[in-house]
């Protein structure tokens, strides 16, 4: 069982989209704010998608999504490694 959510036509229209293409991106919109928020894994939001792991990453990042989030310590540790190479 699924959840389903009713966007006026005009709405299609207005951003010309096609159904499917509007429907796809609206889950890619909203699993990836859960995702950023910690509240589903990739793996889920793969599932969801229908795609593996990587794709889905790639669709969160190509979407504007940070799909890998340092905090500022690991950041810098990250950083510094890198430096010494």
């Amino acid at each position: 069982m699924g959840v389903e959510v009713v966007f006026p036509n005009e709405l299609l229209v207005a951003l010309k989209e096609d159904r499917d293409t509007f429907r796809k991106q609206v889950l890619i919109y909203t699993l990836g704010k859960l995702y950023e928020a910690g509240r589903i894994s990739g793996g889920l939001g793969a599932h969801i998608l229908g795609c593996d792991r990587w794709e889905f990453y790639r669709l969160l990042s190509e979407n504007g999504f940070a799909v890998i989030d340092y905090s500022d310590e690991e950041l810098e540790r990250e950083t510094e490694r890198i430096q010494r190479r």
